[in-house]
């Protein structure tokens, strides 16, 4: 098994400046000017980390500098670098990496749906690909949920190649982020590719059953905004599920960004990282978040302006969840999973949870970091 590794350096730069992703002619430079810090490259560093521990001679063919060498460097593996053009810091990066490795079996990449667009693009029918998340919302069913989960699959693979199975038509799909930008969802399915299968670490295509607010998720939502207590701040997450608490009590929420609520009051909407640890340093947090459909990711998936320390300070037990018990039904798997960047958080928060489903009405869900 022959494994090729591209990095898209600028992958995710808008989540947690509440961009909602960074696809788009200057959207990377806004993100940089509104203090982005890029993430994929460290996220590959985990990956490969995980895949080294393992496999230490694990071989590589990866693309010069920041496109992939530079985040293998130092961990002894096995490294067959391609040299390309000075990178654009467009798509066209992406597509002379991958047809470069035309002789790899697998197409490993950092980066989101618009990089796994990419990626399918440029490889051939006989190739296969492996996404580590590092998007923001990262509905193609080509994702490990982790990127410990992605070196751990990896090493499966190198390892165990005879027991590993694969699915020939994992969906590849995208969303227009500008209309994104101004709260329309509009998903659209680029292809289908060839992915393994591993249930335990690989994430389902976004799908299932759209929330609805429905009788019983309101009531759930109007039970938590009558109990919400005098000087906490509550993060209310993206989603329909999270912004029925703000409808709750007859304001309107930004349904694709974050809001921050402060004694019943909306005193701040689509907020960016650092206004929110700005906001949250000096009073008590809570998190208010919905579950994303068929994958069932509770952090990490288009709400990355919730950082590790506002999740660290709120604790698991400050984690108010709302999901219709339609939606829970529908996951892929019975589990909610944590991607927050952090994984001593992850693990800090991993264990069980309870989901609001309507008024009075809990389920127990195990959260897991993969």
């Amino acid at each position: 098994m022959k494994i090729g590794l591209v990095v898209n350096p600028i992958a995710g730069l808008g989540g947690r400046v509440g961009l909602k992703g960074t696809d788009g002619a200057g959207t990377a430079s806004l993100a940089l000017d509104r203090g982005a810090i890029a993430q994929s490259g460290l996220r590959t560093r985990r990956a490969l980390q995980r895949l080294a521990d393992r496999v230490p001679d694990a071989a590589l063919t990866v693309a010069a500098g920041d496109l992939g060498e530079t985040w293998a460097v130092g961990l002894g593996m096995n490294m067959t670098t391609i040299d390309l053009p000075a990178p654009t810091g467009t798509p066209d990066d992406t597509d002379k990496a991958v047809r470069a490795m035309a002789a790899c079996d697998l197409i490993v990449f950092a980066g989101g749906d618009g990089t796994a667009r990419d990626v399918t693009a440029a490889v051939s029918p006989s190739q296969a690909i492996l996404g580590i998340p590092c998007g923001v919302k990262m509905h193609s069913g080509v994702f490990v949920v982790t990127p410990e989960a992605a070196g751990a699959l990896l090493a499966d693979i190198l390892l165990n190649p005879d027991q590993v199975t694969w699915n020939d038509a994992a969906e590849v799909m995208d969303i227009d982020e500008q209309a994104l930008r101004a709260g329309r969802i509009a998903p659209v399915l680029y292809g289908h590719v060839r992915v393994p299968k591993m249930r335990s670490r690989m994430q389902a295509a976004k799908g299932g059953p759209r929330i609805s607010s429905g009788a019983a998720l309101a009531t759930a939502a109007a039970q938590i905004a009558r109990q919400m207590d005098e000087g906490t701040l509550y993060v209310i997450g993206p989603g329909t599920s999270a912004a029925a608490v703000v409808e709750a009590t007859g304001q309107s929420s930004t349904l694709l960004g974050i809001d921050v609520m402060l004694d019943g009051a909306v005193i701040a909407r689509d907020v960016t990282a650092a206004q929110i640890e700005t906001l949250t340093a000096k009073r008590a947090v809570r998190v208010v978040l919905g579950v994303t459909g068929q994958q069932g990711f509770l952090i990490g998936r288009g709400n990355q302006q919730i950082s590790p320390d506002v999740l660290r300070r709120a604790t698991r037990d400050g984690l108010i969840i709302l999901a219709s018990e339609e939606k829970l039904r529908g996951l892929a798997q019975p589990v909610l999973w944590i991607d927050s960047s952090d994984p001593d958080l992850d693990a800090e928060l991993a264990g069980f949870v309870r989901v609001h489903t309507g008024q009075g009405r809990q389920t127990m869900m195990r959260l897991s970091a993969g």
